[in-house]
């Protein structure tokens, strides 16, 4: 017999809300069996979620996460999606990178800013 997991099962696990394994369901990322009302989660559901779950931590879009996990293909390697998961490290590397920038430079124009008003009120 395979294992299966509920909601709770999954949400206690992964430290999430039952209401967000839902709305990943909602968005056809899960697709769990039903019997009844009941939820049960395959280990695919599971390692999916925890894939979601990564993509969102490292600032991944809910599409890009859904785009690497419909490219999952075990019996290829799964040569394809680790291919493009690099580029979308890539992409997200250098966006985390300009953002860097942009943040240094902000800081700049506040230095700036903050020394113009003290030495208006006379104070350097």
């Amino acid at each position: 017999m395979s294992t299966t997991y509920s909601i709770s099962d999954l949400a206690r696990e992964l430290d999430v809300t039952t209401r967000t394994i839902r709305f990943y369901e909602e968005q056809g990322m899960l697709l769990p069996e039903r019997r009844g009302q009941e939820r049960i989660f395959t280990p695919r559901d599971r390692v999916t979620l925890k894939l979601i779950l990564r993509g969102k931590r490292i600032g991944f879009s809910l599409s890009e996460c859904k785009e690497l996990i419909d490219m999952y293909d075990p019996a290829a390697g799964n040569q394809k999606q680790l291919e493009r998961f690099l580029e979308k490290i890539a992409e997200r590397r250098q966006q985390l990178e300009q953002q860097l920038l942009d943040i240094q430079q902000m800081q700049l124009e506040l230095d700036t800013a903050q020394g113009r008003c003290l030495a208006a009120l006379g104070k350097i």
